[in-house]
């Protein structure tokens, strides 16, 4: 059996043993909200953009912010207190493919009249930028553990294989055991059907010498029987 994602994921593996995985998270001016906004700009790796999006709009669900899709995921009247307290944010996000294996999340908090920003509200910024930064680590991590549970899924079928293989060597070195102990056996049965064979030819023709000795003995003996008068 093959399997092509073993390939794959040894590629992934490997080169990412060459380099950390540096989540960071950036305050840029995107497109988003309807205009050039305020946002937070992080990279999540080996999470397709869809699942990105399913996840943070789960996310934005448990902030009891009401979804719904517009070029991303729109949370509409979120409470995260640790941002803005017990008030309402809307939140927009969308996703940007970078290249295979990563995709740029950009996320917007609209305070009411005002995009979050570092100059707006630092306090609240770098509790936006922690939200941005845990949810990033979090999918990049489940992504990966993905890829992970995937790879074993593989080595443990390859295993079982190994395994299986391994047996059926077993039991064909022990049935050539077994054919070669018949085979002796059976050799030496010829051999000895050989030699009584053999022994019965020298027989036979030594029988035959007693039958013909005795005919002749039979033979006089009838002769001389025939002889009186």
């Amino acid at each position: 059996m093959k399997y092509p994602i073993a390939i794959s994921l040894l590629f992934i593996t490997f080169s990412s043993f060459s380099q950390k995985i540096n989540i960071k998270v950036s305050e840029s001016t995107e497109r988003i909200g309807g205009n050039k906004n305020p946002a937070l700009v992080v990279s999540i790796f080996d999470a397709a953009p869809d699942e990105i999006e399913s996840k943070w709009k789960s996310l934005m669900k448990d902030y009891k912010g009401k979804t719904s899709s517009n070029d991303g995921i729109f949370a509409d009247n979120a409470v995260i207190s640790t941002i803005n307290g017990n008030n309402t944010i809307d939140v927009w996000e969308r996703t940007e493919k970078v290249k295979e294996g990563e995709t740029k999340l950009i996320v917007a908090f609209d305070l009411g009249g005002a995009f979050l920003s570092s100059s707006v509200n630092n306090d609240k910024f770098k509790e936006a930028k922690k939200l941005v930064n845990d949810f990033a680590i979090k999918t990049t991590k489940e992504a990966i553990a993905g890829q992970r549970k995937a790879a074993e899924k593989v080595l443990g079928n390859l295993t079982d294989e190994q395994r299986s293989l391994e047996k059926k060597q077993e039991k064909l070195s022990s049935n050539i055991e077994d054919y070669k102990s018949k085979i002796e056996d059976y050799n030496k049965r010829i051999k000895e059907a050989q030699d009584e064979l053999s022994k019965n030819k020298t027989e036979q023709e030594k029988k035959k010498g007693e039958l013909d000795a005795q005919k002749k003995i039979v033979d006089a003996v009838t002769a001389k029987e025939n002889a009186v008068e």
